[in-house]
């Protein structure tokens, strides 16, 4: 057997900890990690300790001087969005291949600077887009790659975020605000926009997008409504956003994310004393966001695939929904039911073999007379351990990305930073195309930006949109 590949994780917040490490805790046989590197010695200490006891460093430059030393194999870097570029360049640099957290760059500039360097040293590096190694995304793949619905026509993706957990990351949390992370369409919606580019197989030829900050804004507070929750709301018992109804009643059994976040004492008490003062109290018509709450973008494809991606906040369900039609058949599919059922026109047509993770029942007698498949995909899979984030996408990218280490293929195929470069683009271009109400032409757009196809020099990298 071969050996557990060695790991060092440098950022042991949320994804680090509690998505890519506890993949590696769960799997001793595959990966250890042998250092933590993080800012936090709370955060860095629990991981640390959960991995045996690995090397702490509060410093990630330290970590990356010791990469050598510490016999790493590979390195996780889920730090901040600000430093994924200056930590994924310093990694790159010291030869080791690793695993970046979308989004890969906060902006363009920054985007401009990780593409240069990475086509100048062949820098072996994965995005963190999880969903497309998903088993249900993977049947979608499978199903439109097939040729079962025809020729594909549109391809519709809806965003759920979900209420409270808008609230949660993208009024009151690390993404609330462009300036200090990125739009929404970037930190929210790249996994969409990566399925969308993935399952059309190519980029698109143009982009327009619309949406805006709407609800969660000063003049939509309640009247009387304080800066924090605890600060004696009036509307308390009524507020969708009311937060201790959140963090301490409805997460009462809850110690890890989201919870961890607000500090270090989980007891009821500890949580509200957290909430008083805390960005998660806050109220979230007082907040200091300014990213879209609800976006809608548009994109033509060749051979005249169109493409829609809904986002909204304001949704009961936390999932995705996808629907695409064909000349043949159509597909919808619900995420986190797993569910996908195909609707193909002629009477005899039937699926592919061999869906991922997947058992298919067939209906005999849909309404207009023609073949109905539902498609239930079985997940999480006992190969993946019980961590089953993101739909099992979390699992499942980590344990492609163990592989790769050991195979020396990190930087190829569905690995490599090239297949994530459009989708960053895209969301870039719907937030121009947004916020300036133009058509982008992105062929012409990339083109005048100089990311795709040659490195960027350092005096010429593109200005923010």
């Amino acid at each position: 057997m071969t050996r557990p590949q060695r790991l060092v994780v440098i950022g042991a917040g949320g994804r680090g900890r509690d998505a890519y490490g506890r993949w590696a805790i769960e799997h001793p046989d595959r990966a250890t990690i042998v250092a933590v590197a993080d800012v936090s010695r709370e955060r860095r200490s629990a991981l640390a300790a959960e991995a045996g006891g690995a090397a702490e460093y509060r410093d990630w430059r330290d970590a990356v001087a010791d990469l050598g030393a510490l016999g790493a194999d590979g390195v996780i870097i889920a730090v901040p969005d600000a430093l994924h570029v200056d930590v994924a360049i310093a990694v790159a640099d010291a030869g080791v291949p690793f695993l970046l957290e979308k989004p890969a760059a906060p902006t363009l500039p920054e985007l401009a600077r990780l593409a240069g360097h990475a086509r100048r040293t062949s820098s072996r590096l994965a995005v963190g887009h999880v969903l497309r190694f998903t088993p249900f995304w993977r049947s979608v793949k499978r199903i439109v790659d097939s040729g079962a619905i025809g020729r594909t026509m549109t391809i519709e993706v809806r965003e759920n975020i979900g209420f409270w957990h808008f609230a949660h990351s993208y009024v009151r949390g690390n993404w609330r605000n462009s300036a200090t992370s990125s739009a929404m369409v970037l930190t929210k919606t790249s996994h969409d926009l990566d399925l969308i580019r993935w399952i059309a197989g190519a980029a698109p030829e143009s982009v327009y997008s619309i949406g805006e900050l709407t609800w969660f804004r000063a003049e939509n507070a309640p009247a009387g409504a304080p800066e924090f929750c605890l600060d004696g709301c009036p509307v308390a018992d009524s507020c969708p956003f009311f937060a201790p109804r959140y963090y301490v009643d409805a997460l009462a059994d809850v110690s890890g994310h989201p919870v961890h976040l607000l500090g270090p004492d989980s007891s009821p008490s500890g949580r509200l004393a957290a909430l008083r003062t805390g960005d998660y109290g806050r109220c979230v018509f007082r907040s200091d966001n300014d990213v879209a709450d609800h976006q809608q973008t548009a994109m033509m494809f060749p051979g005249g695939v169109t493409a829609t991606l809904t986002a909204s906040a304001f949704t009961a369900e936390n999932t995705r929904n996808v629907t695409i039609t064909g000349s043949a058949g159509q597909l919808t599919g619900h995420m986190e039911s797993g569910e996908i059922v195909v609707d193909l026109f002629s009477p005899t047509a039937s699926l592919p073999e061999g869906l991922p993770l997947a058992a298919h029942e067939v209906e005999t007698k849909p309404p207009m007379g023609h073949a109905r498949h539902t498609v239930r995909v079985l997940m999480p899979n006992a190969d993946l351990g019980d961590h089953a984030g993101h739909a099992g996408g979390d699992a499942a990218l980590m344990s492609e990305f163990v592989d790769a280490l050991r195979e020396g293929t990190v930087g190829e195929g569905e690995l490599s930073f090239e297949t994530a470069l459009d989708s960053h683009l895209i969301a870039f271009a719907a937030e121009e195309s947004r916020l300036t109400a133009a058509h982008i032409d992105f062929a012409e757009w990339v083109g005048q930006l100089g990311i795709a196809g040659a490195p960027v020099p350092a005096g010429e990298r593109p200005p923010l949109p």
